[in-house]
């Protein structure tokens, strides 16, 4: 008498498909269009050579009542591919994370990015958080491989970290 004549012919069990569930992201990059009379303000593939010229196109922060932090993300050629506004703060501050600034200018693909914010007081005299906050995201875009090419600062003028030595 054998354990097969009792029990009949061993069977292994058959393993149950099991489903596995993983969370994927997918990039979305959005185009917006906008139509506007005024054709010169913003130009597909901009190149700004001076901070004059970022000024020049940004001075309309100056009326802000609110900080408003904007991330131009440039491509090899430092034409500008993407305007991110990274934030909106109170009065007197805003608030940018290297996390946030960084998550977009992935996205389009950014060889280097101009960083802009306001200072609705009208003085654009850099702050200490002003330089900290600087320092930080140029750390953060040296281990990304993403160059702050300048920090503007606009006011009733502007100052430029580049010109000021700062960058």
């Amino acid at each position: 008498m054998t354990v097969e004549t009792l029990f009949g012919p061993e069977e292994a069990p058959v393993a149950k498909p099991r489903a596995i569930k993983l969370k994927t992201i997918k990039a979305v990059y959005q185009t917006i269009t906008v139509s506007d009379t005024i054709t010169d303000y913003l130009r597909p593939y901009r190149r700004y050579t001076s901070a004059s010229e970022v000024f020049d196109t940004f001075q309309f922060l100056r009326q802000e009542t609110k900080e408003y932090f904007i991330a131009l993300h440039l491509d090899g050629k430092n034409r500008v591919v993407c305007v991110d506004m990274v934030s909106t703060g109170s009065l007197n501050q805003s608030i940018v994370h290297p996390r946030e600034l960084y998550k977009t200018a992935l996205l389009s693909s950014a060889a280097a990015i101009i960083l802009i914010h306001n200072h609705p007081t009208g003085d654009p005299s850099p702050s200490t958080e002003d330089r900290e906050v600087t320092r930080r995201l140029r750390e953060a875009g040296d281990l990304l491989g993403i160059r702050v090419l300048d920090h503007i600062i606009v006011g009733d003028f502007y100052y430029s970290f580049v010109e000021g030595g700062l960058i």
